[in-house]
Order: C-alpha cells, then sequence, then structure tokens
C-alpha cells in the first residue's frame, strides 16, 4: 500500500516496522501540499520544510531505539489555528492576531508532540470558531476537497479539509457547537467531539468556555480513537479538565454493537432536512440494526431550544473572552487614533470581521444590566432542562443517531448573507455541547452531486466508548460491503 493511502495507525505501525520511514511520510504529504494547497486552501501557517525534516530526523531516531512505540510514532498531523504552539504564529484566522507567536504550547498539542507525532502546522478555521463554513477567516476561505465550489464546514474547515486531501493523516479540531462534527460531514472524514473536560482547554484560544472541546478529525475511527487516547487526560492547568481512568480509546474497538440499545429523535427528521441526508441516515442507521443493535425512534424534549439556548450562552461568554483582544498587550492595533478609547474603538473595529463582532455585540446586549436575567439566565436553565432531556434519553438508549447537518456542503458564497439560517443548520450539534456529551460522525453516503453525507452519534458522558465501539463495527461492515467511505483512502 502507498503511504497516502495509509491512516495513521497504519502509517506509524510501518514506521516502527522499518517498512517506510518518518521522512517519506513527510515526503508524502509535503507533495500533497505542493499539489493542492493553492486550490484548497487548508493551512494558515505551515512550519518551514527544513525544520520539518529535522524533527523528522529526531522522531526516526527515537523510533529506533525504542523510546518511541506509541500508535501515532512518526504521524505527520495538523493543528488548528486557534491552539497555541510556540514558537509559530497563533492568528485565529484573524487580522487581530495575525502578528501574534505564541511563547508555549497548548497541552493537548504538547501530548501529541511528546507520543512522536510530526507537527505539520497551523489549519485554517472560521474567525475565532466564529462561523459553520471557514469563510470567516481574515486569511480567505477554505475550499471543500470533495468540491472545491462547495465550503468545507465550520469552523475546523481547515482541519476537515486537510485530512480529506491527503495533507496530513490527521488534525485536531475544537467543537463548540459543531465545530468537528459539521466539517467531518460535509468533507467525508471522521470527526470526534469527546466529553467535556477529556481535553485539556489550556492553550486553546477560548470562544465558549463552558462549550469548547478538543477532538481529533481523521481518516477513520481508529485514528480518531487513537489521538483521542493521547490527547485526553487530566490536566492541572486546566480547572475544567477531568481524572479518567479509561482513555485506552484503541481496546474497546472490536467490543461489537449487539445488544445496543440506538434512539432516533422523531424532531431530527421533520421540516428543513435535506431528503437525500435522511435517506442516507436511515439507511446507516438500518444497517447498525443490521450489525444486531436495537433501534428504535422516541421523542427528545427540548430540540426546538437549542439552537436559540445555544447562541444566547456563547454569544455571553465569547463577549467576555474576546474583551482582551484590545490593540495593547498584544496583536493588532489601529495606526490612527485620539485617546485611548478611540484607540479600542479603531483597534477592535478594523481588528474584528463582521461575525465576530456580530457575536461580541450580541453578547455583550445579553449580558448587560436588565438584559441579564432575561436572556443569560433564562439560557443557562434551558440548558439544564436539554441536560434532563438526555439523561432522561439515556436512561433508555446507549446512543442516539441523526445527522450532523440539515444538509450536505452548500455552495462558497451563499452562507454569509443570511446568519440565521447559518445559525439553524447547527441544530444537530449543539445539544451535545451544551449537555457536554460526546458525539461522533462518520461519512454513511453522499448526495446526488457526490457530496458526503455523515451519521451523528451520541452518547451519555463518558462513554466514548460505545460510541467508538458502535462507529467501527458500521465503518467496518461498509469496508466488508464494498462502500468504502469517503474518508478512508485504503
Amino acid at each position: 500500500m502507498e503511504i497516502k493511502d495509509m491512516t495513521a495507525v497504519g502509517l506509524s505501525a510501518g514506521i516502527r516496522s522499518g517498512e517506510t520511514s518518518v521522512r517519506e511520510a513527510l515526503d508524502c504529504v509535503l507533495k500533497s501540499i505542493s499539489e493542492n494547497e493553492d486550490r484548497i486552501h487548508a493551512y494558515v501557517t505551515l512550519e518551514e520544510p527544513e525544520k520539518l525534516y529535522k524533527e523528522a530526523e529526531i522522531i526516526q531516531k527515537k523510533i529506533d531505539d525504542g523510546s518511541l512505540k506509541g500508535p501515532l510514532s512518526g504521524v505527520p498531523i495538523a493543528v488548528k489555528d486557534n491552539m497555541c504552539l510556540a514558537g509559530m504564529p497563533t492568528t485565529c484566522s484573524s487580522k487581530i492576531l495575525e502578528n501574534f507567536h505564541s511563547t508555549y504550547t497548548a497541552e493537548a498539542v504538547r501530548r501529541l508532540k511528546d507520543a512522536g507525532v510530526l507537527i505539520l502546522g497551523k489549519t485554517n478555521m472560521d474567525e475565532f470558531a466564529m462561523g459553520s463554513t471557514t469563510e470567516t477567516s481574515a486569511f480567505g476561505p477554505t475550499r471543500n476537497p470533495r468540491n472545491p465550489d462547495h465550503v468545507p464546514g465550520g469552523s475546523s474547515g481547515g482541519s476537515a479539509a486537510a485530512v480529506a486531501a491527503g495533507e496530513c493523516f490527521g488534525a485536531l479540531g475544537s467543537d463548540t457547537g459543531g465545530s468537528i462534527r459539521e466539517p467531518a460531514s460535509f468533507c467525508g472524514v471522521t470527526g470526534l467531539k469527546p466529553t467535556y473536560g477529556t481535553v485539556s482547554r489550556y492553550g486553546l484560544v477560548a470562544y465558549g468556555s463552558s462549550l469548547d472541546q478538543i477532538g481529533p478529525l481523521a481518516r477513520d475511527v481508529t485514528d480518531c480513537a487513537a489521538i483521542l487516547s493521547v490527547i485526553s487526560g487530566h490536566d492541572p492547568k486546566d480547572s475544567t479538565s477531568l481524572e479518567r481512568k479509561d482513555t485506552d480509546f484503541l481496546s474497546c474497538l472490536n467490543e461489537g454493537i449487539r445488544g445496543m440499545k440506538i434512539g432516533i429523535p422523531k424532531a431530527y427528521f421533520g421540516a428543513g432536512l435535506d431528503q437525500e441526508v435522511g435517506d442516507a441516515v436511515l439507511k446507516a442507521a438500518s444497517e447498525m440494526k443490521s450489525l444486531g443493535a436495537e433501534v428504535s425512534e422516541f421523542d427528545l424534549d427540548y430540540t426546538d431550544y437549542a439552537v436559540p439556548c445555544y447562541y444566547t450562552i456563547a454569544d455571553a461568554e465569547a463577549s467576555s473572552n474576546l474583551e482582551r483582544f484590545d490593540g495593547i498587550k498584544y496583536g493588532y492595533r489601529a495606526k490612527d487614533y485620539e485617546g485611548l478609547h478611540d484607540m479600542y474603538k479603531k483597534t477592535r473595529s478594523q481588528g474584528f470581521g463582521p461575525e465576530v463582532r456580530r457575536r461580541i455585540m450580541l453578547g455583550s446586549f445579553i449580558l448587560s444590566s436588565g438584559y441579564y436575567d432575561a436572556y443569560y439566565l433564562k439560557a443557562l436553565r434551558v440548558k439544564a432542562l436539554i441536560r434532563k432531556a438526555f439523561d432522561k434519553a439515556f436512561s433508555g438508549f446507549d446512543l442516539i443517531l441523526g445527522p450532523a447537518a440539515p444538509n450536505t456542503a452548500p455552495l462558497l458564497g451563499t452562507s454569509l448573507s443570511d446568519p440565521l439560517k447559518m445559525y439553524l443548520g447547527d441544530i444537530y450539534t449543539v445539544p451535545a455541547n451544551l449537555a457536554g456529551l460526546p458525539g461522533i460522525v462518520l461519512p454513511c453516503g453522499t448526495d446526488a452531486k457526490g457530496l458526503p453525507v455523515g451519521v451523528q452519534l451520541m452518547a451519555d458522558c463518558f462513554s466514548e466508548n460505545k460510541l467508538l465501539r458502535a462507529a467501527y463495527a458500521y465503518e467496518e461492515s461498509q469496508k466488508a460491503a464494498g462502500r468504502k467511505c469517503s474518508g478512508c483512502r485504503e
């Protein structure tokens, strides 16, 4: 098998056995980047080739002497540009941070480096992770490798596109309301959002602190499990990170799906869902049933309240988190101004893009005197009700199955003109963030245009093993039937 067709875990096994080398793997991805990047624009910053080859040599020596034995040793991986990496720009795809170089490395990225992963660079994203198409980036949009006339999804669109285009063997994204899972669906790759607190947020530039979570995008379920196993675990630098002992996510994959109870919310298949998407997702549910799962429909309460609840909380937290970008401490500063307040105003007006400014203003209004109780506190109460609805659902089901998005990837330039419609596109993904649940999306078909469709599975908190078991069983059944998933290159 050629290197370009390998999964991350398969590539690492080949490197450790001597069948290939870290340098050859790096040659492969750099060739793919040189061939595709002008068209796809998945990266904001790429590490200098000389440094990458030097790092590849160091990693190869550690593999050869037995110092590195993990399932990702020697694998080239990309990182979303809202995660700090010492010595490299961290821009969040925003003009206000275009010249900012981090002095430290995010914990999740550090754990990858310690595991022998070769970090290629930083991927493009919606500005400060605010968007669903990667079109709000100050450095230009990313295009979908499956069809460059379409968006890759967002906000982790650069990471998903890099994986789909073969420009890396896996990537880290962040998920505040579906920013890993939606681009995974649009690009035909696999994306996993872990339980809130499973992965340290230290070094992740915050959007909505109570909602953000780092997770993997990869070519298959096994790769996602391997990456999650490396980056998960308690971090004393992050007060929201959790102590977990069940972080060997590779060990559960072959346990099968027989006897699992899978629920399908009736509300997820109503008005607004594209027919082709719904048919592909229900076909995936039928195939899981044929593998031994018990599949049935049920009523999930408060579904209609998820999107307004999410955007109330997320925008409020964003307005607080982004107030630090003022032109004083670091980042962009307006050149012409009169006095401190004028400098603040001009710096933020020029440095932030339209979508970020919109969400900051909405969030500031939500938190303002006289409206805090009416909007923010009410949204927190609704969030608690949504969590209770999922508790009730998981008392009878192991997993919840549904679409990842109402449609396949839209055309470039058609989403930003109607922000409300773009926000409503998050209806199937934001509930997992509001309730802190893990969710995974993997390819389950294509529409008439050949654009990928993703099926989403959600589980109760700390139940990633159930998610991965079911996703792996479905993925293997697809391979056995000769229906190769969009993201697999084998």
